[in-house]
């Protein structure tokens, strides 16, 4: 059980917040590079600050604050050329990195312009793995980790992003609790099918740290310590991702009462299919209720956002009653707040990354590594229940467009 001050010192993650502090000396995923394809201009809010993100006519993204700080007119409704956002009010002009590169009327009328002081706030963004990243931290920026999947070749990949009104850390909590796969996805999507069979019961539990975060490992009913669930187990990535071995998720904090759920998955196509190509990964946004209001609960991650949401836009972590299976719950919360005094004593904190020879392509505990970079035959594909679930539908977010449904189905070679 937490104070409640204790409760805002992990929740709170506005500007000047201990949180949102140590937050913000991460990289953090902010969408897809593909949503700027067609419109390259998006309206974003991250860590309660409303910012405008961008791809400019040279290619090059930018992440700028949605106020010119000309006359505070929304930068949203700007444009881009060949270098930087142009504001739609008076026609200032600025680069990714904030500098004011052309004021119009000032230009026209004086013969050198001071453009000092006329700067607007700016975050650098990098692209990898289809993803966009943004650093809000202090400068200089610390590497961006590649992790190893993003490196894998012969893949089709996706990005799904979701709303979620609620904070962060109830959503990241969710990283580091294996009982509740056992509840809230085998049980009750059986009671949802119409049916009452249990699940395998969960008979042991151990949670470890590591560089990158945290592992959690588990023995259930039919399985034995010789399985890869308790030999490798899977990752509650720091310092707010979830590392499943097909797929990623974070949950990045809008504010203090919204949260971005970014998804990132990877499936190898079978063997005979390659080499695949994919030019660019697809990004979509999953719904999360359906038109009575109620939540959609059928699919996977959109049963996680039930139990988030369920617990309040911030939960009350003062009237919890935390037992064996939360041990790895208190093993994040007590990181966490060493993490906060650490950086508040001027020390880097957990998992920051400075030699990009470290960066290139960081390994995870993988139950699935041999599978995802050796690929096996679509028939196969039928041995491995998570695979023959996955060619038969995506189970984890509502909503897949079919154009991205036909698109995996052309890659993997069967039909739609």
């Amino acid at each position: 059980m937490l104070t409640a001050a204790r409760n805002d010192l992990l929740t709170r993650v506005g500007p000047g917040t201990p949180m949102g502090d140590l937050l913000r000396r991460y990289w953090q995923p902010i969408g897809g590079a593909s949503e700027l394809e067609k419109n390259p201009i998006k309206p974003i809010r991250l860590m309660g600050e409303n910012l405008v993100l961008y791809k400019d006519l040279s290619g090059t993204f930018g992440l700028v604050d949605r106020h010119c700080p000309h006359r505070r007119a929304d930068m949203s409704y700007g444009w881009v050329e060949a270098s930087g956002i142009r504001c739609s009010y008076h026609g200032w002009r600025y680069d990714e990195t904030g500098a004011c590169i052309d004021q119009p009327y000032e230009d026209t009328t004086s013969p050198k312009p001071s453009k000092a002081g006329c700067e607007i706030k700016a975050y650098p963004v990098r692209e990898c793995a289809g993803l966009l990243w943004a650093y809000m931290g202090p400068l200089p920026a610390p590497e961006l980790p590649v992790w190893e999947p993003f490196n894998w070749q012969n893949g089709f990949r996706e990005i799904v992003l979701a709303d979620v009104p609620c904070n962060w850390f109830q959503a990241q909590e969710n990283s580091i609790d294996p009982v509740h796969f056992e509840w809230m996805h085998d049980n009750w999507s059986n009671r949802l099918r119409g049916n009452d069979a249990h699940a395998p019961k969960h008979l042991k539990l151990k949670f470890e740290e590591f560089e990158h975060g945290f592992t959690y490992k588990r023995v259930r009913e039919g399985q034995s310590e010789a399985d890869k669930n308790w030999t490798i187990g899977r990752v509650a990535l720091w310092p707010n991702g979830f590392y499943l071995g097909r797929h990623f998720e974070w949950r990045v904090p809008v504010d203090d009462e919204n949260t971005l759920s970014v998804a990132w998955f990877f499936v190898r196509v079978p063997k005979g299919r390659e080499p695949y190509v994919q030019n660019s990964v697809p990004t979509w946004k999953s719904p999360i209720r359906s038109e009575d209001g109620r939540w959609i609960t059928s699919h996977v991650i959109n049963q996680d956002i039930v139990a988030w949401v369920g617990q309040g836009k911030i939960a009350d972590r003062t009237q919890e009653h935390l037992r064996s299976s939360d041990i790895g719950i208190t093993m994040l919360r007590n990181r966490f707040f060493e993490e906060l005094e650490a950086i508040k004593a001027g020390r880097e904190p957990k998992g920051v990354i400075r030699d990009p020879s470290q960066a290139q392509s960081i390994d995870l505990p993988d139950m699935a590594r041999e599978l995802n970079t050796a690929g096996i035959t679509r028939e196969e594909f039928q041995n491995d229940p998570l695979l023959r679930q996955r060619l038969k539908e995506f189970r984890h977010h509502y909503g897949q467009p079919p154009e991205v449904r036909a698109a995996f189905a052309e890659a993997m070679g069967i039909g739609v």
